[in-house]
């Protein structure tokens, strides 16, 4: 969980980092001063042609955030062409086609455009989500122009051709420079093991990379994103009847769908629990150990979703707080770092503990974080681990939404994720609400420690067996 978001969903960006405008500055500024903003109400209505909208309006500051999600995420890749959602993604941003009186535009016309609004536009893909995001200040002769200019990018993108061909060689190149990490190889292979055959689990490589066309990406995005389909979610200082007409503006140009009624998008199988325990080694020339275990763990309409983000917490998403660093690092100084993580999603996202530790140390390192890790699903947490997980996550509360993005990134994810209105009012509440026993059955329900995949990248001796 990180401090921005009560969920945690990354988005795997794909949109280079935009340019800073000349009022870029006003709107940080701006940003900064924002106060906590957790007992604003939500608005939510479904536009004629069958977009969504959900709505926070904020007199305080005089700027608008907007986020608009497609199902056309990296899970709908196909087989061999991994990356083409990401690469849809960030070719969207790259230019616009000639429309009517409306000239093209290049990438770098397209940057010279928001700096001189003051805006910011982006595009990017995570493995479930396609998703614009835009930010303008509300004034009117700045606002009406950068939806027009985000409009266009989404409706009437460009498809630069050449654009992408030097891109690809760029990512290639990236992938090849993160393929000498450890920590690269260890996540892809602990994706590979975990997630099979599933989308989650398809990796980019040349190779895939080299099957995209720019006709794919087009009939990718003709096919995903529509009207009908999006989730917007507008934060700021705008009423219901501006942010309905923002959003209508931003959709205008995408195809319409006669009676806002989508044709259904594929259906996508669900991840497979593992059958038995994995064990892969990855000799690499280095002091250090990189270790990653896990397995599949929940989907994010799962009702064990608060039990498990608070058991989780315990465990080893709490930082030095947390059983794990308290028993691998504090108590016997065997790791740099331990941390457990789950990913919930429209599918079973990974639950993974990763740590790093020297060479000599791996084996006992691992042979503890597996026991700990056992003891913890089937004893479940203390009643003091419990307490004070809820201070720590409650008392944190505000500063989850003590700005225009937070709150943003908060609402989207009710948004997308179809959660009640009152989500961010009763966050605090549920969390409250939980004992020790509905974790411990939530643990025992979810994880399996004898059926985890383990992912070893280094130089490591071979695991010792415990001493009875």
């Amino acid at each position: 969980m990180t401090a921005t978001s009560l969920d945690r969903s990354p988005v795997r960006s794909c949109a280079p980092a935009p340019q800073l405008p000349r009022l870029g500055l006003l709107l940080i500024a701006l940003t900064a001063q924002a106060p906590a903003w957790a007992l604003l109400p939500i608005e939510h209505w479904q536009q004629d042609s069958g977009a969504k909208v959900w709505l926070v309006e904020s007199q305080a500051l005089p700027m608008v955030d907007v986020r608009i999600q497609f199902d056309a995420g990296s899970r709908r890749d196909p087989a061999g062409k991994a990356g083409l959602a990401q690469a849809t993604a960030s070719l969207l941003t790259k230019g616009t086609a000639a429309r009517q009186s409306q000239r093209a535009l290049n990438e770098d016309q397209l940057g010279q455009a928001w700096a001189d609004l003051g805006g910011q536009f982006s595009a990017s893909a995570s493995n479930d989500a396609l998703q614009f995001s835009l930010r303008s200040l509300t004034d009117p002769a700045l606002l009406e122009p950068a939806v027009q200019l985000a409009a266009r990018q989404i409706g009437h993108p460009a498809w630069p051709a050449a654009v992408w061909q030097r891109d690809r060689q760029r990512w290639i190149a990236s992938l090849a420079e993160a393929r000498t990490r450890p920590s690269t190889l260890a996540s892809e292979a602990f994706a590979q093991a975990v997630y099979g055959s599933h989308p989650y689990g398809y990796q980019i490589s040349p190779q895939s990379l080299q099957r995209i066309t720019v006709q794919d990406m087009r009939r990718f995005y003709a096919d995903a994103v529509r009207a009908c389909r999006a989730h917007a979610t507008v934060v700021g200082k705008v009423n219901r009847e501006e942010a309905d007409r923002i959003v209508q503006q931003l959709l205008a140009n995408l195809p319409a769908t006669p009676g806002s009624t989508c044709p259904p998008l594929a259906d996508i199988g669900p991840v497979a629990a593992l059958e038995q325990a994995s064990e892969k080694t990855i000799p690499v020339a280095s002091t250090q150990t990189t270790i990653v275990l896990g397995q599949p763990g929940i989907q994010r309409d799962d009702p064990d979703f608060f039990a498990m983000l608070v058991g989780n917490h315990i465990l080893g998403g709490g930082g030095f707080t947390s059983r794990l660093m308290q028993e691998v690092r504090e108590k016997r100084g065997l790791v740099y770092g331990v941390y457990s993580d789950f990913n919930p999603g429209r599918h079973a996202g990974a639950f993974s503990i990763s740590l790093q530790t020297r060479n000599d140390q791996a084996p006992q390192a691992l042979q503890l974080v597996r026991e700990v890790l056992t003891d913890f699903v089937q004893n479940g947490p203390t009643e003091a681990e419990l307490q004070a997980a809820k201070d720590n996550l409650i008392g944190g509360f505000a500063l989850r939404l003590d700005s225009n993005a937070k709150l943003l990134g908060n609402v989207s994810n009710i948004a997308w994720n179809g959660l009640p209105l009152d989500y961010l009012d009763t966050w605090t509440e549920r969390v409250e609400a939980l004992g020790t026993d509905d974790i411990h059955r939530a643990l025992q329900k979810h994880l399996n420690p004898e059926h985890m995949a383990t992912v070893i990248v280094g130089q490591t001796a071979a695991p010792q067996p415990s001493t009875p």
